[in-house]
């Protein structure tokens, strides 16, 4: 019999047993998409450098624009031009304009700028303008943006595109992130073969292998996948010694069913410790969890959906803990289209179907076994019954945990 811990309790352990040990490196802005960021990035110098337009227009002082209209326009006399790429070296007299394009200089003295649409050349060295403008109107002043010491991104932050963007704008042409780690995955069983092999009679082909490296090359690590081993201790015990060798953590799939072929808790409590196994969880209640040194060793139920689970709730956090990654979800509140039971005193995973109608979000629950893959095939996303409800009546509102896109 299994002695189970609930999912809160995994985490807590997981917290517990496993910190950052991933090494850092510095790496291009071409190379920094989806990296960790391993420290804080704080900017050294102000962006923009200089007070700039929003508009094209002319630079003013707001006082020298305020009470004119359409049938009184202040009238400005044309001080000069600032022309995109140069500096306004000159400060801008009292009632008087200069023009300046959208992201140009805007020189000492202004305050403001006018837009041209409110603007009339007069073509004898004035400007009409039929509009006041307040202080600061269309203008962007001098490290607003960014100012020296000010922090840009915090560590752990796993870096987009606008990062990327941010950073550039600093200057930040080498990036400190963490070391990708490495994970070994390794499926178990009999009947399994491989994705490429038609099954005979009791076989089966492996899912979870390919499943599994898709979802940790998505998350930002390398895998090595060691592909399927039979149910035969020596020979499993081999694998894992050299996966544990050559990774930092360490996927099994199969072979976590208390049973007489099961020899995954065996092979890890003669490696390290055992620090699981069990989670009152559905689907993936059989999982296993152990360590040697600092690295996880994760054994997942055959199951593929099982698999799937037990991987997004505890696996990839814990490779967070590892790199000292800032945990991310996405979740939407959504109305559930049918009721749902559930088995009490273990936390119930669904996946569903999204669709957006008459105004309000709407999950779907996609009906069927932990070991059929078609129940994740079509999701974005799933919903959790927690241990302690009987299950979810029809229309209750439900958070949905957003992985169209993953």
């Amino acid at each position: 019999m299994l002695h189970v811990k609930t999912p809160e309790e995994v985490l807590a352990l997981i917290k517990q047993e496993f910190s950052a040990v991933a090494e850092t490196e510095r790496v291009s802005l071409a190379a920094a998409m989806g990296r960790v960021l391993a420290q804080d990035v704080a900017a050294t110098e102000y962006v923009p450098d200089f007070d700039r337009s929003t508009v094209d227009g002319y630079a003013v002082r707001a006082r020298d624009t305020f009470g004119c209209t359409d049938a009184i326009p202040a009238i400005l006399p044309l001080q000069g031009e600032v022309l995109m790429g140069e500096g306004a070296e000159f400060e801008l007299r009292p009632e008087e304009c200069v023009a300046v394009p959208t992201g140009g200089a805007v020189p000492k003295g202004a305050d403001s700028v006018v837009m041209i649409e409110y603007t009339e050349d007069y073509g004898d060295g004035t400007i009409g303008v039929s509009k006041s403008v307040a202080p600061g109107q269309n203008m962007i002043f001098r490290g607003d943006d960014v100012f020296p010491g000010k922090v840009i991104l915090e560590k752990g932050r796993v870096l987009s595109s606008q990062d990327i963007g941010a950073l550039a704008a600093i200057g930040c042409v080498q990036v400190p992130v963490v070391k990708k780690l490495t994970v070994g995955v390794i499926s178990t069983g009999d009947e399994l073969v491989p994705p490429e092999v038609t099954p005979g009679p009791g076989q089966v082909r492996d899912v979870n292998s390919p499943m599994l490296e898709a979802m940790l090359t998505a998350f930002g690590v390398n895998v090595i996948n060691y592909g399927i081993v039979i149910d035969d201790e020596a020979l499993l015990s081999e694998k894992v010694t050299k996966a544990v060798s050559q990774c930092d953590a360490v996927l099994l799939s199969g072979g976590s069913s208390v049973g007489v072929k099961d020899a995954a808790c065996r092979i890890i409590e003669s490696m390290g410790s055992l620090l699981l196994h069990g989670i009152a969880i559905k689907h993936g209640k059989p999982t296993i969890l152990g360590r040697t040194g600092p690295k996880p060793l994760f054994c997942l139920p055959g199951h593929p959906v099982a698999a799937y689970f037990i991987t997004k709730l505890f696996v990839l956090p814990t490779l967070s803990r590892l790199m000292g990654r800032q945990q991310e979800s996405y979740t939407v509140t959504a109305k559930i289209t049918e009721s749902v039971s559930a088995n009490h005193g273990r936390a119930q995973y669904h996946c569903c179907r999204l669709e957006r109608r008459d105004g309000a979000l709407y999950a779907y629950p996609i009906r069927g076994k932990s070991g059929l893959i078609t129940t994740l095939a079509g999701a974005d996303g799933y919903f959790c019954i927690h241990r302690d409800q009987e299950g979810l009546a029809q229309n209750a509102e439900i958070q949905v945990t957003v992985t169209a896109g993953d």
